[in-house]
């Protein structure tokens, strides 16, 4: 049987639009117009590090450069347009996908108990009602706010006093809500206090099989063609069976078809795609270009990209400085359809200057001066939403590909 195809080209343009780069940058980047984009994207990753900016910012501001951080802070803390949980990590979603959490909540829950049942610091069941009553009786917390009088660890994940163990739980599993971050530190209040009564766990009946289909599909929407291992890895709360049987009954019912796409290595890899897939529109992408979170949604799963741009991207955080290939953070570099390269960089606040340490371009791109016009064009963009004055590059920046 002869499936229907999609080439690299269109598969990537149609990867993509959905993921909001396959158009100009450009466009409303605060309220209404801002909520659009994250529900269009599902979710945006939440993350610490400040090279530049915070990863969430970056997201952001690669799609629309009119957004500021403060646009975000605003959806989420005042309007309570966004909820924070966890899907592969943590992140911000829109609340209108609140209802679909509840089995989140119940797994991680499950998942919480057993996982840390033996950790080195135990107790932190016995903080349950302690710590929800502190918060009725004080409004919401940190996690300095409690377990004063407990031994504090060295702040890795591991070593949290059981205090702010049991505060994580009761988020993870439902009964917290997080309200905010003062810095990155995380503020919780009842989940009563915060989100609408009905839809609170405990009023509202979690229906597995409607949570299950809403995932899958959702997860479908933004990825556009998948295997059951992407849909269930999208929100990280289906397993893979239960994304593997959800597919197969999409397929008997004609709601999901076999199709075939061309990877960049030229190589067919046989997908699930809505029928209508194929005869899409392929955007046609601007040649603008643009730096990437290395948390970009698009580039989330590292093995999928790779497939379809043939870009091979690790963060290298977590290496020890001797065996990084790159650089600690190293900035993934988008050109119209193209990732071109990667860029070492940095805000160096106190003399407001963004520091351009290296830039290794991809195998199969020919850097040339015209690149460095487009990239000086896009680093200025970049030390403006950063708040900085100047752009320098080191010495002998432009490194050859590896």
């Amino acid at each position: 049987m002869v499936l229907p195809r999609l080439d690299n080209r269109a598969a990537r343009a149609l990867f993509m639009d959905r993921h909001a780069l396959a158009e100009k940058p450009s466009g409303g980047a605060s309220g209404a117009d801002l909520l659009e984009l994250i529900h269009r994207l599902g979710f945006v990753q939440l993350d610490s590090i400040n090279t530049v900016a915070r990863a969430h910012d970056m997201i952001l501001f690669s799609r629309r450069p009119s957004y500021r951080a403060k646009n975000l802070k605003r959806l989420y803390e005042r309007d309570r347009a966004l909820f924070e949980h966890w899907t592969h990590d943590a992140a911000v979603i829109p609340i209108e996908f609140y209802p679909h959490w509840h089995l989140r909540f119940q797994r991680d829950a499950a998942l919480l108990k057993s996982r840390w049942k033996n950790w080195r610091r135990d107790g932190f069941e016995k903080q349950f009602d302690t710590v929800l009553q502190h918060i009725r009786d004080h409004g919401p917390v940190s996690s300095s706010d409690v377990g004063k009088d407990e031994k504090k660890g060295s702040g890795g994940w591991w070593d949290w006093h059981p205090s702010k163990t049991a505060l994580e739980f009761l988020w993870r599993s439902g009964a917290l809500t997080v309200v905010g971050r003062s810095g990155f530190q995380k503020r919780y209040d009842l989940t009563e206090r915060v989100i609408e009564t009905h839809l609170c766990p405990g009023n509202l009946r979690c229906d597995v099989e409607e949570t299950v289909d809403w995932l899958c599909n959702a997860a479908l929407d933004r990825l556009g063609f998948a295997t059951p291992g992407e849909l269930a890895a999208f929100w990280d709360t289906v397993s893979v069976a239960e994304a593997r049987q959800w597919s197969e009954k999409a397929l008997t019912n004609g709601l999901l078809q076999e199709i075939e796409v061309t990877c960049a290595d030229g190589k067919l890899r046989k997908l699930l795609a809505r029928p209508d897939l194929i005869e899409a529109e392929v955007p046609s992408v601007p040649g603008r270009m643009r730096v990437l979170s290395p948390f970009d949604p698009m580039l989330r799963d590292r093995k999928r990209a790779e497939r379809l741009f043939g870009f091979h991207y690790r963060i290298e955080v977590f290496v020890p400085a001797a065996k990084r290939s790159y650089g600690y953070y190293v900035f993934p570099l988008l050109e119209g359809d193209r990732m071109i390269g990667r860029i070492d960089m940095k805000a160096q606040r106190d003399q407001s200057v963004l520091k351009v340490s290296a830039l290794w371009p991809e195998r199969s791109v020919r850097w040339s001066g015209a690149r460095t016009k487009r990239l000086q064009s896009e680093l200025d963009r970049v030390r403006r939403f950063a708040c900085l004055d100047d752009v320098k590059f080191e010495t002998d920046w432009l490194k050859d590909p590896k």
